[in-house]
């Protein structure tokens, strides 16, 4: 497959160095090994070898975006509740998305198509869906426009960066035992199939108006399961991504490198979750009140994606890591001009 890429943008020395790249993957889950690989090796016979990888990874991120749309269209508020089938829909569009995108990767072996541009189009792809996917399940937990939706964003683009940074690090995508493609995709699409059979507000109502005396005295008053769901999430993140810091730790101690001079390449994404923070945070922010927050979402989905396909571009093309985008400026001014009025208040 004939590669273009601008070589200007990346350089001869980018453009020299794509022959040198070679993708690496290491999947740990056993829900992974045991039954999704013999599912997706069966899936991959169902597509025509005429069709591309790149475009069954298309094809992959257009459920999602049917998804979004639905959720544009039939749930704006977040909270619902929409057609029971709408949330069995959101559920198998995620299922698809997945099927395809771990589907390509077998269609391009099985083509001779692998490329780089495969990887750069298909991690761009994922990179995009943290935001399609966190508005989604926002709205199959009927979360409303609430920092509980936005904090969504947070648990999908935490460990995609962390796993792209590893991954130009080390030159191979781990995945642990437990992890968010596999475990935390079967735990979304679960928790959507339940808003199809009870309702998005059996997430939202209080554990003790459900259950009454019978709910351990170590939760909280007015605990949902979205707290639940949410803790869990969290708790998947905080536990399973200081193996990626430790990943890339070992390595640079095999080259002889510093481990603590890496730190600064968190100080773009680092940026991008705190501008994010403030804009919302701002008394003067309106995005929760008039229920902005899924196009404030989207926008900055678009950011991280290209935060992510820049690291992504350096890691297959062998070329510095890139510390810094100008899509970040915008977002920078925007916190900042929503924030003076409480600066000067003071």
């Amino acid at each position: 497959m004939p590669l273009f890429i601008d070589s200007d943008y990346i350089g001869e020395a980018g453009l020299s160095n794509l022959k040198y790249y070679k993708y690496s993957a290491i999947d740990k889950s056993p829900i992974s090994r045991y039954i999704l690989k013999p599912y997706w090796k069966w899936a991959v016979n169902l597509f025509p070898l005429w069709m591309a990888p790149n475009l069954i990874t298309l094809c992959g991120l257009g459920f999602v975006i049917i998804n979004l749309l639905c959720v544009i269209y039939w749930i704006p508020d977040l909270v619902g509740p929409g057609p029971s089938w709408l949330y069995y829909s959101f559920a198998a569009g995620l299922w698809l998305y997945s099927t395809f995108d771990n589907v390509d990767g077998s269609q391009a072996r099985r083509t001779g198509t692998s490329s780089p541009l495969g990887e750069l189009f298909d991690h761009g792809c994922d990179a995009l869906n943290c935001s399609f996917g966190a508005i989604v399940q926002a709205a199959a937990l009927g979360l409303g426009h609430s920092w509980y939706s936005a904090f969504f964003l947070i648990l999908t683009t935490v460990p995609f960066y962390l796993s792209t940074w590893e991954e130009y690090h080390t030159g191979t995508l781990y995945l642990g035992y437990i992890n968010g493609p596999t475990e935390g995709l079967l735990l979304a699409c679960g928790s959507m199939v339940l808003s199809g059979i009870f309702g998005p507000q059996f997430w939202t109502k209080d554990l003790r108006d459900l259950y009454g005396s019978s709910v351990p005295s170590f939760i909280p008053e007015g605990s949902s399961y979205a707290d639940i769901v949410v803790v869990a999430m969290s708790a998947l993140v905080i536990f399973t991504q200081p193996l990626s810091l430790y990943n890339v730790y070992k390595m640079k101690k095999q080259q002889n490198q510093s481990f603590v001079a890496v730190f600064p390449q968190f100080f773009s994404v680092l940026i991008y979750w705190i501008c994010g923070y403030f804009w919302l945070a701002s008394p003067y922010s309106y995005i929760f009140e008039d229920q902005h927050l899924i196009l404030f979402v989207l926008t900055l989905g678009i950011v991280f994606g290209r935060i992510a396909t820049k690291i992504i571009l350096a890691h297959v093309t062998k070329m510095p890591f890139p510390m810094y985008t100008v899509m970040i400026l915008p977002l920078f001014v925007g916190a900042l001009l929503i924030n003076i009025p409480v600066i000067f208040k003071r």
